[in-house]
């Protein structure tokens, strides 16, 4: 058995001219949390689309569960999922068409209770007769969410995922994936902009600027370094490039 789940190392991603990632090293362990942070343009994107097996790295490695992406990437896919409040799942289909079409993809035997559960988590369960191109961007959201624990992840990564909804629901979908995590043991990778998310999921932070990996370490560690008590004053310092000892110093 591996601890070490998602071993990343020395990854780059050249588009023409433009280096998007650079030399990008972080690992995530079994069961572990992890936030891979940064300003718009920083490299998060690319680097899990290379995670995921999506993207082929100009140069570097990615292994999950001890194998390499670009070799094994079926037998690793199969125990990994992704959502993002940026990809919506066919229109045309309803809700419940949608996570029993996906269900069917990824081998699950008798879906229903399953889709049941999720979509009482996700507080959408009232929705699964609606079509899915009638949704508010909250409500595709958590419907991506369902969708992406169908198949019991070992891996999730997870793309802002609370970024369309309002404060109550990205509570309550935090909680619904802290427990997520510490019933199975998920290893869980996300970005986020929202500094709530980072502070009550993520075990670990690794923060980008400019395609490169520029902190990293638990948010408490963070704080104490650049001399503050809000992730979010770090986060523009980070952002920034500022250099002062405290990020409240202009």
């Amino acid at each position: 058995m591996f601890n070490r789940i998602v071993e990343v190392t020395g990854l780059r991603k050249q588009f023409g001219p433009s280096e998007a990632v650079k030399n990008v090293t972080f690992h995530a362990d079994r069961g572990e949390i992890v936030g891979l942070l940064g300003a718009n343009g920083a490299g998060k994107t690319t680097t899990i689309h290379m995670l995921l097996g999506l993207t082929k790295p100009t140069a570097g490695t990615v292994r999950v569960f001890g194998q390499n992406i670009e070799t094994h990437r079926t037998e690793i896919l199969q125990r990994v999922n992704f959502a993002s409040s940026y990809v919506h799942l066919p229109y045309n289909l309803k809700v419940s068409e949608n996570l029993t079409v996906f269900a069917k993809i990824y081998g699950v035997r008798n879906p229903k209770p399953k889709i049941d559960r999720l979509l009482e988590d996700f507080e959408i369960a009232h929705l699964r007769n609606s079509t899915s191109g009638r949704l508010s961007s909250g409500e595709q959201t958590r419907l991506n969410l369902c969708k992406a624990l169908l198949n019991d992840p070992e891996v999730l990564v997870l793309d802002e995922p609370t970024a369309s909804l309002d404060p109550d629901l990205a509570d309550k979908v935090r909680k619904v994936l802290q427990r997520y995590n510490n019933e199975t043991g998920c290893t869980l990778i996300t970005t986020s902009h929202n500094m709530l998310d980072v502070g009550e999921l993520c075990n670990r932070i690794v923060f980008m600027r400019s395609g490169e990996v520029v902190e990293e370490g638990s948010s408490q560690d963070i704080l104490r370094k650049y001399e503050s008590d809000s992730l979010e004053d770090v986060f523009i310092a980070i952002a920034r490039n500022k250099t002062l000892e405290k990020v409240g110093v202009s």
